[in-house]
């Protein structure tokens, strides 16, 4: 007992320290604008290297990976392709409004969990009604029509979309280890990066001219310690959390990534702006609250 009392003490840690330096990820992404590394080729370069990182893990445990179901693998790679759209919408949005977008996720699970046929009760609609007035101030402003204005917009929303599917699909699923779990998550977001890559980033042969020594090492740093590491621990904290804990901890991120792209990036949130982020963050913590006895969904991860 005491053992597992101090495991959840220092998931709970890890899990704030975790969400916190999430909430820093754009800034050495931010470091690579105006480079042919800036978004999807950047990210690209950063989920290879996790995949690298983490493989020789996913070799030595290669039959957890060969009695996984198809269907398995594909949702936790889905979940790696929708973190990978939140790692380019950095580059081509305000960070604190893509950081919000992502963090609808709540909205998408309660509406997905509607169609699934599991029991909703009031406390979801709620959710729902927080989470889409927040985002309708986000994205006014106060000044223009509620609509996504910037690519970063529309990734940040596609994201957190795409997570919640993951969710809720690595919910009803037996999943891999999390180092094995983190290596098939990053291999999804190579291949969505690979295909922006394709289509939006600079041209292959660019790469050729490009000056590595001044930006090898963010490249390193967010495929190593933000994509392998803390993706691993992050997962392995999952076991030891209530999924309710797990999601308040996490608002870490969005407290340190609002306040510090206002004022290292020069992006502060408007009045306006403001009390739509609240809402969102408010319509997430609604969706952890425990609802009653025989209408709870099944666990779902964030």
């Amino acid at each position: 007992m005491r053992v597992m009392r101090e495991r959840q003490q220092l998931a709970s840690v890890a899990v704030v320290v975790i969400g916190a330096f999430w909430g820093l990820y754009w800034w050495p992404v931010r470091a690579l604008e105006g480079t042919v590394l800036e978004g999807a080729c950047g990210t690209l370069l950063i989920v290879l290297i996790s995949a690298l990182v983490l493989s020789p893990v996913a070799l030595m445990r290669w039959r957890e990976l060969k009695d996984s179901q198809l269907s398995t693998l594909l949702v936790i790679a889905l979940g790696g392709a929708g973190f990978a759209l939140y790692s380019i919408g950095l580059s081509y949005g305000r960070v604190a409004i893509v950081i919000l977008m992502f963090y609808l996720t709540p909205v998408w699970s309660t509406l997905i969990g509607r169609l699934l046929g599991w029991p909703t009760p009031w406390l979801r609609y709620a959710v729902i009604a927080l989470g889409l007035i927040g985002l309708l101030l986000v994205l006014s402003g106060g000044e223009s029509l509620p609509m996504p204005s910037t690519l970063g917009d529309w990734l940040g929303l596609t994201s957190g979309f795409l997570w919640a599917v993951c969710s809720i699909g690595m919910q009803l699923r037996s999943v891999p280890s999390a180092m094995t779990s983190t290596f098939v998550f990053s291999l999804g977001a190579v291949v969505m990066s690979l295909v922006l890559a394709l289509t939006m980033g600079e041209p292959v042969s660019a790469l050729g001219a490009f000056d590595w020594g001044g930006s090898w090492y963010w490249i390193a740093l967010l495929g190593v310690v933000w994509w392998a590491v803390m993706l691993s621990v992050l997962l392995w904290a999952n076991t030891h959390l209530e999924p309710a804990r797990l999601a308040i901890l996490l608002m870490s991120e969005v407290i340190i990534g609002v306040f510090s792209a206002a004022i290292w990036a020069g992006e502060p949130l408007g009045v306006v702006e403001m009390i739509g982020g609240v809402l969102v963050v408010g319509a997430a913590l609604l969706e952890v609250m425990p609802v009653r006895r025989g209408t709870a969904r099944p666990r779902t991860r964030h």
